[in-house]
């Protein structure tokens, strides 16, 4: 494909989600129906159509509109590049320019400039300060690709050593023991033997920040109670014995994670919701609740446009719930760990304290975020534990 037939691929997928199609859908719909595009063409038009999703305001006004191809003509604009060389007509490239589409477009302005809708840009300057204009531009790139070593299988540098022999060029990230930064060759990890024998798995930074941030004792039995795909626990399974346990609201997203734990040799039971009745309380409970996941919208950034106010007052509505629900579950002296790939305050800090001031007995012993950065995304974490045990650090 050339690069014009490239940007009309993308044009197409756009006014797909335009319509209302999830953006990995709309792009798997156009790759079935275009088999002569080879890897390279799915990944370039994978990256202008989430480009445009990054972009997608300052791209509407540098573009002089919202449809497909005001919006890769804006994003064309904004790369500094000149769209008359995609704009061609040539092939199956787009139809030329016409002079209305030359003169329309307009630098964007304030929260259109950064990127977000209106009602959001005062939330991150609530939570965030002076930090809230990083993250916000952060949230326009691409986000970095972390790997994270398993301590059982190998140490930091010999997976990097073993990476580079196969094209995937790694660097440590500073302050956090496990992780390595892609910087070439992030195409070739699926592929890769030592990510497909658990000697390395993805995991972003923060997250895996988080999870080291954790000194649970040895032998403790701990339950992920929103496990997901299980990363959290898999982690901390690489550093620490103990009983491991997952579950999740819906038991189909920890389908995947008895074969990746068996690579990563752990040991994780998984438990359905009635299953809890009968297993006991546990020395530490996780709570990686549901969120807006505005930490990662670099990552699914088609969230940040679909997320209303209504819907982030019921997430916190969630959020509360299920904390309540997994403190049941802590033994006496155990752990209630509370974590959000969020920014915001409504998320974090708010639904934390509503806990306290609801629920007798529990006191916060540590927490912190973890700032949309080069080298990973927002988190937050914090630690609650009975009052009479707050010596009870992390």
């Amino acid at each position: 494909m050339t690069p014009g037939a490239r940007v009309a691929a993308a044009i197409g997928v756009i006014d797909a989600i335009r319509d209302g199609a999830a953006a990995e859908q709309a792009l798997t719909n156009w790759a079935r129906g275009a088999r002569y595009a080879g890897s390279g063409d799915r990944a370039a038009v994978r990256d202008h159509v989430f480009d445009v999703l990054r972009r997608w305001r300052s791209s509407a006004a540098l573009g002089g509109g919202d449809d497909g191809r005001a919006l890769l003509l804006g994003l064309l604009r904004g790369q500094g590049l000149d769209p008359d060389g995609f704009f061609t007509g040539e092939g199956h490239a787009p139809p030329p320019l016409s002079e209305a589409e030359r003169a329309a477009g307009r630098a964007p302005k304030g929260a259109e400039a950064r990127d977000l809708p209106e009602w959001l840009w005062p939330r991150f300057q609530a939570a965030l300060g002076d930090g809230a204009e990083r993250a916000a531009e952060r949230l326009r790139h691409r986000a970095p690709v972390t790997l994270r070593v398993n301590a059982r299988r190998m140490t930091r540098e010999a997976a990097q050593a073993a990476l580079a022999a196969e094209g995937i060029l790694c660097r440590p990230v500073d302050d956090i023991k496990m992780a390595l930064h892609v910087i070439k060759g992030e195409r070739k990890i699926s592929q890769s033997p030592l990510y497909l024998s658990g000697a390395v798995e993805l995991q972003d930074a923060s997250s895996q920040a988080a999870m080291e941030a954790l000194d649970l004792p040895e032998g403790a039995r701990v339950l992920d109670y929103c496990a997901g795909g299980g990363g959290k626990t898999l982690a901390l399974a690489a550093r620490i014995e103990g009983e491991w346990f997952a579950h999740d609201a819906s038991a189909r997203r920890m389908s995947d994670l008895p074969a990746r734990a068996g690579r990563a040799g752990a040991r994780v039971r998984l438990c359905e919701t009635p299953d809890l009745q009968g297993l006991g309380l546990f020395d530490a409970v996780l709570c990686d609740v549901p969120c807006s996941g505005s930490g990662t919208w670099r990552r699914g950034p088609q969230a940040k446009w679909a997320l209303t106010p209504e819907g982030l007052a019921d997430l916190g509505r969630v959020q509360a719930g299920i904390l309540g629900q997994a403190a049941a579950l802590v033994a006496p002296g155990g752990r209630l760990i509370y974590s959000t790939c969020s920014v915001f305050i409504e998320e974090n800090e708010h639904v934390v304290e509503c806990f306290l001031s609801e629920t007798p007995g529990w006191v916060q012993v540590f927490a912190k975020r973890w700032p949309i950065s080069a080298s990973g995304d927002g988190f937050f974490l914090a630690q609650l534990c009975h009052e009479s045990d707050d010596s009870n650090q992390p």
